[in-house]
């Protein structure tokens, strides 16, 4: 197994300059109580030289107790290999402990926990200390300790509560500026002139219906409330939002890759290639089993049997047509919310209740919200199951290759399904409706939606914040706490046994026994997957919603304390894994990080109205100010252009010409309703926008991706030193052992008989 072990042979880390030195212990000093008390730690400065541990090199190693050598966590894995390697009697194919599991053959296999965490007589062990200082909302305030969680669970969960901490960490930055550009839009919406002008009673606009028959003709100074709250959201701080948003995930990516060199090295994992443990699948195995017994018996029986694309085929088409039809699905379900708030806003107009004609935009936007999340939510979990099993029909050949396909799978539904209805807003609303007299309709006589008058971003934001809040408190109140107390509570129904009984029985319990009654572990991407949803809510769309990263730090807090309570109570211990990075996990936060600064770029240019405020005043404004923008921005729309059933029912008579929001010609002009040459002006300046804006961050980011380096400078001379001690330390031993060899009779070929490069199984081990 190439297990790395801590030899006999210690070595002084250098910890840089003198001045570098002191401002870390003063760090570390000022922060103590900020660190787990998980017990002695060792001297950061002295580290053991670590060296893969074999039987004919025992002396290299402390093996004075013999019984702790190993912990229980390596020990499991150990254990966990040997199973995996057992032999079935057809030779060429392991079938052990994975394939019995698939076959039913034995229900569950998994480590046992170190010991119980309640009681006053449970004794110390390492599983009571990471609920002590770890899994407890009472320490919330604390750093992780990262290297308990590693030695107890593996490389692989100490790695994702590593990220998760980091991430956090970063989220603090991002929490702090997105509320200080909340704040600046509270303190100038006052001086908006565009909202006081909405909201000036004195200009007495007449805006064109909402919908046909059932809406009248309406004033401009009732969206006097939407106006100065589409303010907080998009002023011109959002811009530079963006701008730092963008810079934000570079660095965050940077100072992951930094931290997790340095956990690299700390956990002895450079040396490290994820080659050594990718073996079969049970399931690959038995496949290729039952099409080696298909054969032909001429067949040449020399010849390796594997699985070919051809007989995947099945398999790949099926995968192709089931993802194609869920994205179809999640289409089909935000259209039908589409129609719902069309529908839900003309029956409210029709209806009689004052209550319920009183604010029918605010309903209408919450409600059809609050419906986007439920379906989010149901159809997340119909979609993990469907992405498995598609996965599972492909039959990849080995583990790591069946994790990067279901990841893959998942990402793409969830992200398509979390994401459609926001893009809808983004880039879609408002933009499909046509003009009074001429609107676009679908599914007969449905009209399509209207921005506000404020445009598209609050409803954008709304429907982020809903999003956002809902996903959160439903998925970790319901699915992560509430679920797993109700099957505890049935459980406990079940068992007809009073609480007294249950106590006495449960210390009867074998260890195995206690474990069997938690709930399987399923693996860490489900936890990923949650964080990365959540860094596409962050990042994709913060131009609209600069509070994000204050909800997702608020969340990030409570779901580690969340994550570590179900590790070490509620799931049996998983089967520790050895990898050295988070994998395919890091390309899709490149990925989304990458995206986010186009779709920043598309937000603050088309759905905000940041590019039309800047031609205006820039432009078309007589004094350089934003007096005259609302007026400049409205359309003129004669009522008696209207199509027979539309107008307004009953008319009004006094109403000659009414406005709408859209830069088009004035019904007096020899091309009435066609765009206007303004429109054609911010049009070219919003897609010159985008291109700038873009090329701009990029160029940004890629800088500050080359100054930062991704191993730290201590880290690379460290392994480099390594490397040098350990190749000399081998050396040493060598000698040593080939000395006490001579001693004993044994005779080296005379210099005569051998030419400098003789002895190439010194050199061999040497250079291993």
């Amino acid at each position: 197994m190439k297990l790395k072990m801590p030899t006999k042979q210690v070595y002084e880390v250098k910890q840089g300059s003198n001045l570098v030195e002191k401002i870390r212990l003063f760090i570390h000093k000022v922060t103590d109580p900020l660190h787990p008390k998980v017990g002695p730690r060792r001297p950061e400065d002295v580290k053991s030289l670590s060296l893969p541990f074999s039987k004919e090199k025992q002396h290299l190693f402390d093996l004075s107790d013999r019984d702790k050598f190993f912990d229980s966590k390596t020990r499991s894995s150990i254990v966990y290999e040997v199973l995996k390697r057992i032999r079935w009697t057809r030779p060429n194919y392991s079938l052990g402990i994975t394939s019995l599991l698939a076959n039913g053959v034995y229900t569950s296999a998994y480590p046992l926990h170190d010991g119980d965490i309640d009681g006053v007589t449970a004794e110390p062990n390492d599983r009571k200390l990471l609920f002590e200082e770890w899994a407890s909302y009472s320490v919330f305030y604390k750093y992780q300790p990262i290297g308990l969680i590693r030695k107890y669970f593996g490389e692989k969960v100490g790695l994702y509560f590593a990220w998760l901490g980091v991430y956090t960490q970063m989220l603090i930055p991002a929490a702090i500026v997105g509320v200080i550009v909340f704040l600046y839009g509270c303190a100038t919406v006052d001086d908006n002139i565009p909202s006081m002008e909405i909201c000036d009673p004195r200009n007495n606009i007449t805006m064109c219906p909402l919908c046909d028959s059932a809406c009248s003709y309406w004033k401009l100074e009732t969206a006097c409330g939407t106006a100065r709250a589409s303010h907080l959201f998009d002023n011109p701080a959002t811009v530079f939002f963006s701008i730092f948003m963008a810079l934000w995930a570079v660095l965050f990516m940077e100072h992951w890759k930094r931290r997790q060199m340095r956990l690299n090295y700390v956990w002895d994992l450079t040396d490290y290639g994820m080659e050594e443990e990718d073996h079969n699948r049970a399931e690959y195995e038995l496949r290729v089993a039952e099409k080696t017994m298909r054969q032909d018996q001429g067949a040449a029986k020399d010849e390796k049997v594997k699985l070919t694309c051809t007989d995947r085929m099945p398999a790949y088409l099926t995968t192709v047509v089931m993802m194609s039809f869920m994205i179809f699905i999640t289409f089909v379900i935000t259209f039908g919310v589409i129609l719902y708030r069309i529908s839900i806003k003309t029956a409210l107009h029709l209806s009689t209740y004052p209550a319920a004609r009183s604010n029918i935009r605010a309903t209408v936007k919450t409600t059809a919200a609050i419906i986007n999340v439920i379906v989010i939510i149901i159809l997340d979990e119909i979609y993990a199951s469907i992405a498995r099993w598609l996965t599972t029909l492909e039959v990849p050949k080995t583990d790591k290759s069946f994790e990067e396909r279901l990841i893959f799978k998942t990402f793409i539904l969830k992200f398509v399904n979390a994401f459609t209805p926001i893009v809808y807003l983004a880039f879609f609303r408002g933009r499909l409706v046509g003009r009074p007299g001429k609107y676009l309709y679908v599914v007969g006589s449905y009209r399509m939606e209207e921005c506000a008058h404020a445009g598209c971003l609050m409803e954008l934001c709304i429907q982020l914040c809903i999003t956002m809040l809902g996903k959160q408190l439903i998925q970790n109140n319901l699915f992560e706490i509430g679920i797993p107390k109700l099957k505890k509570l049935l459980r406990k129904r079940k068992s007809e046994l009073t609480s007294k009984q249950e106590e006495e029985l449960h210390k009867t319990l074998k260890r195995y026994e206690k474990d069997h009654v938690l709930g399987p572990f399923v693996g860490i991407n489900p936890e990923y997957m949650e964080m990365i949803i959540q860094f596409g809510m962050v990042t994709l769309f913060v131009a609209s919603f600069p509070l994000a990263p204050l909800f997702a730090l608020l969340n990030n807090i409570i779901e580690i304390r969340l994550d570590a309570k179900k590790f070490v109570l509620e799931l049996r211990r998983p089967i520790a894994a050895k990898v050295k990075d988070i994998g395919i996990w890091y390309n899709l936060l490149r990925g989304l990080s990458k995206v986010a600064v186009i779709v920043n770029a598309f937000v603050i240019a088309f759905t905000s109205d940041f590019v039309p405020r800047l031609v205006y005043q820039y432009t078309y404004s007589p004094d350089g100010t934003m007096h005259g923008f609302v007026n400049h921005t409205l359309s003129y729309f004669n009522v008696s252009d209207f199509q027979n059933g539309t107008e307004p029912n009953p008319p009004n008579f006094n109403v000659k010409v009414c406005r709408y929001k859209d830069y088009r010609e004035p019904p007096w002009s020899n091309t009435p309703y066609e765009l206007s040459k303004e429109f054609w002006a911010i049009l070219a300046v919003r897609l010159a926008f985008v291109i700038v804006f873009q090329n701009v961050v990029m160029l940004m980011s890629d800088f500050v991706d080359w100054l930062i380096p991704d191993i730290p400078k201590d880290i690379s001379f460290q392994i480099h030193k390594e490397k040098l001690l350990m190749l000399d330390h081998f050396m040493k031993e060598e000698g040593r052992r080939r000395d006490n060899h001579n001693h004993d009779g044994y005779t080296s070929p005379s210099s005569g008989s051998a030419s400098p490069h003789s002895r190439p199984t010194f050199h061999a081990r040497a250079g291993w």
